[in-house]
């Protein structure tokens, strides 16, 4: 009588450790929730909360592409690094994130990533064709900026000469000389604007980690868009702000009158993208650099 119950304690013990074991192994199935409100699932800090209810996406640092809604618009070499990072040496870079089937598109966004620049390709030979979008989701055929930097966009759709007026796009710009600037583009490639609140905001980017942080948001019933960026200059979750902007309007495409409305999308030439859009996307021109914690939110501003 005592072996067996023995035998019963002993297959209880088991079936326990089995279960303990499960649960374990599947707390890292699932990814954690922020344990300290403001902050993200990086332990990054946010600028604004997450939209009640809204979207967000975090970049898996082990696996870049096992998420379909990340792409990269061309076939391009991205290498992990010993630090968890991934590097990438192109002369033209366009990281996408998309839009599940028939959820809200991003709109109220705050977009986030650390780069490190390692330097510059400068390189201006790339063909039309390489240039092409090649997946549908965000390519890029636009003329190139002759200047190495990284830019992070959203309320806009695919951009290329077959989809003109899907491609607008809010456009937050740090250089690999630490100037940084906004630009708007109304349509692709005929409505593009100057650079707005340019300044230099840092030293060079060469050879150290950096934080960028871009921020867009509607205001004024939807009559006016909030810009902002903010920049990690040390590396340590410290985020100063560098630009702050507003967009309502009396800012020109720079192209002339005949190109600008030659692609019939039917806004002025000033328009305000108070449009969402179904891609976020990653740019950088002419640079070398490894990058990490990427993450777009839908935020709530308020």
């Amino acid at each position: 009588m005592k072996i067996t119950w023995l035998l019963v304690v002993a297959v209880i013990v088991i079936f326990a450790s089995i279960i303990v074991v499960l649960v374990y192994q599947s707390s890292f199935l699932i990814p954690p929730k922020p344990s300290v409100e403001g902050k993200d699932l990086f332990g990054i800090d946010e600028i604004y909360p997450t939209k009640e209810g809204g979207r967000e996406w975090y970049v898996d640092m082990e696996n870049l592409f096992s998420d379909d809604l990340f792409s990269s618009s061309f076939d391009r070499n991205i290498t992990k690094q010993q630090d968890g990072s991934w590097h990438i040496a192109e002369s033209a870079v366009r990281l996408n994130v998309g839009t599940p089937p028939n959820a809200e598109v991003w709109k109220n966004v705050e977009i986030t990533g650390y780069a490190k620049v390692l330097g510059s390709t400068l390189s201006t030979s790339s063909t039309n064709s390489e240039m092409a979008d090649d997946n549908g989701s965000g390519g890029d055929n636009e003329e190139r900026d002759f200047t190495s930097d990284l830019d992070w966009r959203a309320r806009g759709g695919r951009h290329n000469n077959e989809h003109p007026c899907d491609g607008t796009a809010y456009i937050g710009t740090i250089d690999i000389n630490g100037y940084v600037r906004w630009k708007k583009e109304i349509w692709h490639t005929g409505g593009y604007t100057d650079a707005r609140a340019v300044d230099k905001a840092t030293d060079s980017l060469v050879g150290r980690w950096i934080g960028w942080k871009v921020v867009i948001y509607s205001i004024n019933n939807n009559t006016a868009v909030k810009l902002e960026s903010y920049l990690d200059d040390k590396n340590n979750n410290k985020w100063i702000k560098v630009t702050d902007l507003v967009d309502d309007g009396r800012w020109y495409a720079n192209s002339s009158d005949k190109e600008f409305y030659s692609a019939g999308c039917g806004r002025p030439k000033d328009y305000i993208i108070t449009n969402g859009g179904p891609i976020v996307t990653f740019r950088s021109d002419n640079m070398i650099w490894d990058f990490k914690n990427l993450s777009v939110r839908e935020i709530n501003p308020a």
